[in-house]
């Protein structure tokens, strides 16, 4: 099951949350920063022990600090305009994050927004890619929480959401 929530996903109280990541694993702005301070600086420590993540893919850490076990720290292409292949590179960026939290057994998990903050990824596009990979894994999953920074942005994700299983947005 798929919900759409706008609230700080280090609040959650799920199996997994995915971190927008940067591709050092250093704890950016954001979501980034708000996961690697809520975590504690063991996070951090631990992030250093695993050298980076190429965009596209995904890492795990334990949550530390976090009502979560894990945080699997995904790293999203910077929007270059839509011709450095970053539609696929977000996809696998989301794939990455399911298989990720697959092999640990999770069974509930929540995702940000990935790319849409700094990273300048139009809201709309990264939402149908979002949402298309939440379908693709719900099976997989007894709850997958899209955790959205704004209200705005959850309606966009609600009305995505409808649009892709051929519902009208109420």
């Amino acid at each position: 099951m798929i919900s759409i929530v706008c609230t700080d996903i280090t609040t959650l109280q799920v199996d997994a949350i995915v971190n927008a990541a940067n591709t050092g694993l250093r704890g950016g702005g954001g979501v980034d920063g708000a996961i690697h301070r809520a975590a504690g600086p063991q996070l951090q420590e631990y992030c250093q022990r695993l050298n980076g993540c190429r965009t596209g893919d995904a890492k795990i850490s334990p949550g530390f600090d976090l009502p979560a076990r894990w945080v699997i720290h995904a790293v999203g292409p910077i929007w270059q305009g839509g011709g450095g292949n970053e539609s696929a590179l977000l996809a696998a960026c989301y794939l990455n994050a399911f298989e990720q939290a697959l092999a640990k057994r999770v069974k509930s998990i929540a995702l940000p927004c990935i790319s849409t903050g700094a990273y300048g990824y139009p809201k709309p596009e990264a939402a149908t890619i979002a949402l298309t990979a939440m379908r693709d894994f719900e099976s997989h999953f007894d709850k997958i929480v899209a955790c959205c920074f704004s209200e705005e942005d959850a309606g966009l994700y609600r009305q995505t959401l409808a649009r892709l299983r051929g519902e009208t947005a109420g």
